[in-house]
């Protein structure tokens, strides 16, 4: 698969740095383009901030040393690429349930112990990696560069590879750029591309509704109604046949309407009387599903990534990882319960009042 590429726009660190720039201003101004290369080469947002951050503080106690010979942004991206490589020397790759093994009939499902956080590819705010108030088009192709599959799909590359082909295909470097960059020769950098586009072709994902349209904001409208009305007929109605359901950290996965629907009014049902939060993470609609745990109050509970295609939703994923709520800037519990006044508190009162 050739991935969808979204052209970068020059930033305040794309040219020599001025004698006048705060060097801290110019380091923050890289910080979403940075994080995006970073949780694209690792797969999990929290290593792509640790990275990010690691970067930041190298590049502040080397300030001295930048020559000027090269942009600040290749410089600072040098440093990203040397911390992510150093990170992925962990022999595990990230992956989704689905690419762990087969999927399970609802009435054989058992979760089982949970795997760790390092087992699998993890959500990401669309707006901490993208530019989301761009053109719509350029948009829509950068949205598609943070999709789970395609994160997925780059964690078989090894680093050379995964690194040239999103620099090159989704931040648009040229394949010299790339190469100055990891001290490396054009022609190694575009054999590692071929190379790359080459075991992405055998990772090819479903095309998606693009978020802006009217047919896909419509579809999750009436998802958010069957999810939180606990509808079951509507919420079948949305699915595709080949739909699946996912639930890291678990690597129980279910396919098909039936198995979907039977785990809702089964096992899954902890699930009714839920709210949801819009969202926009891994260039999907998503939501914050908080879990109902009494009248009028609910807690974090998952992060839903609702994938879609030609009308119907063909992925329901949904990361149980409730201290995910506050890296994704989310409220840490929906509140909506009034203070009850005691009847005989209440009859008082208005007995003082008639005095």
């Amino acid at each position: 698969m050739q991935p969808a590429t979204a052209a970068s726009h020059p930033d305040a660190t794309s040219g020599p740095v001025r004698p006048d720039a705060s060097f801290d201003h110019l380091l923050e101004a890289s910080r979403r383009e940075l994080t995006g290369y970073c949780y694209r080469m690792l797969g999990a947002a929290s290593e792509a901030e640790d990275a990010v951050q690691e970067t930041m503080i190298k590049a502040w106690s080397r300030r001295d040393t930048f020559a000027g010979q090269s942009s600040l942004r290749t410089w600072l991206f040098r440093i990203a690429h040397n911390v992510c490589v150093d990170m992925l020397r962990s022999p595990q790759r990230r992956a989704r349930p689905m690419d762990l093994g087969p999927s399970t009939r609802t009435a054989d499902a058992v979760l089982g112990a949970p795997l760790t956080e390092g087992t699998f590819v993890q959500p990401i705010r669309d707006d901490r990696v993208i530019d989301t108030s761009g053109d719509p088009a350029v948009v829509a192709e950068a949205r598609d560069t943070i999709r789970l599959a395609f994160i997925a799909a780059l964690q078989h590359l090894p680093p050379l590879q995964r690194s040239a082909l999103i620099l090159c295909e989704v931040l648009r470097w040229s394949a010299a750029e790339v190469a100055d960059l990891l001290d490396a020769t054009t022609a190694s950098i575009n054999s590692a591309l071929q190379r790359a586009r080459k075991t992405m072709a055998g990772h090819e994902p479903s095309t998606s509704m693009p978020l802006e349209d009217p047919a896909h904001r419509d579809l999750l409208a009436k998802y958010l109604r069957a999810f939180e009305s606990y509808d079951m007929d509507l919420l079948v109605s949305l699915l595709r046949d080949d739909v699946v359901l996912s639930m890291p950290p678990f690597d129980l996965w279910l396919s098909g309407p039936d198995d979907v629907i039977a785990w809702f009014v089964g096992k899954g049902s902890v699930c009714e009387g839920g709210r949801l939060l819009p969202l926009g993470v891994n260039g999907a609609g998503g939501f914050a599903n908080y879990h109902l745990v009494e009248p009028g109050l609910w807690k974090p509970w998952a992060i839903q990534v609702i994938e879609t295609a030609g009308g119907r939703i063909i992925g329901h994923h949904n990361f149980l990882y409730p201290e995910l709520f506050d890296a994704f800037g989310l409220p840490p519990v929906i509140d909506e319960r009034r203070a009850a006044v005691p009847a005989d508190a209440d009859r008082a009162g208005t007995a003082d009042e008639s005095r």
